[in-house]
């Protein structure tokens, strides 16, 4: 049933051969309000994938227009902190250049430790932090883990935007505010617990790559107030029409070769 489903899916994107791919961060649903799905298809008829278990993840592949544009639309993701192996976690991005997607653009909600990004607030993610297993920190002290998997040319398409650096733990519990120091003083602009593996992963497949970061809440010891998934969830509202008008213009522009 599996091979099947997938089987027909395929078709579907070969037939409308989308040139972009959006994933879908934690409670950034609502930002697909202009897409009409031609197909879809759940994680768990996905070669490769497996149903998330984090809640404000729908789990669902689908293609179909943009406004007047066709994309793969990936509704959720997969998190290292799920108990997933790095090819799991990345499956997306594989299966998205399979089907022969050129430009890969990942959201995620992010909490904001640059002065400027309260909630509601979108960073363009310039380079990223990857702290993510038990010797994460050490590779940090060391001087390493900064990389810049992210394409200077769709950067370049997004100038309305503050570019920051994305710190990628691995979860699932929220920083500490002495983590949240230590970010700081790493150059980190923002934290999250995604993204990082997705981006390698694509720029590797020979994909361009652009990170979007939907600040849902300040990060930890920087407000008085306790982190909580809700909270991240309600906050991401505020930046759903921002974003979907970013993403519709990106993807507008991208369906069209480069020179």
């Amino acid at each position: 049933m599996m091979a099947s489903a997938f089987a027909a899916f395929s078709r579907a994107c070969q037939e409308l051969a989308p040139r972009s791919a959006v994933v879908l961060g934690s409670g950034l649903g609502g930002v697909d309000a202009h897409f009409r799905e031609t197909a879809s298809i759940p994680f768990a008829d996905v070669p490769g994938l497996v149903p998330p278990t984090v809640h404000g993840h729908n789990g669902r592949l689908a293609v179909g227009l943009w406004q007047s544009s066709p994309v793969l639309l990936c509704r959720g993701r997969l998190h290292f902190y799920e108990g997933h192996p790095r090819e799991v976690v990345t499956g997306v991005a594989c299966i998205a250049a399979t089907l022969g997607v050129k430009q890969l653009l990942l959201t995620n909600a992010a909490g904001g430790i640059h002065p400027s990004l309260d909630p509601g607030s979108l960073m363009a993610i310039r380079s990223h932090i990857t702290l993510v297993g038990p010797a994460a920190w050490r590779t940090l002290a060391a001087g390493c883990g900064l990389r810049s998997p992210y394409s200077q040319r769709l950067l370049d398409q997004v100038p309305e935007l503050l570019t920051g650096v994305y710190a990628a733990l691995t979860g699932p519990c929220y920083e500490t505010p002495a983590e949240i120091r230590a970010l700081t003083a790493s150059g980190a602009d923002a934290v999250g617990m995604s993204t990082a593996m997705e981006a390698e992963t694509a720029t590797e497949l020979g994909m361009e790559v652009l990170g979007i970061s939907c600040v849902t809440n300040r990060a930890a010891g920087l407000t008085a107030t306790t982190l909580d998934h809700s909270e991240v969830l309600v906050n991401a509202k505020l930046a759903v029409k921002r974003l979907a008008e970013i993403l519709g213009r990106l993807i507008a522009m991208n369906e069209r070769p480069n020179p």
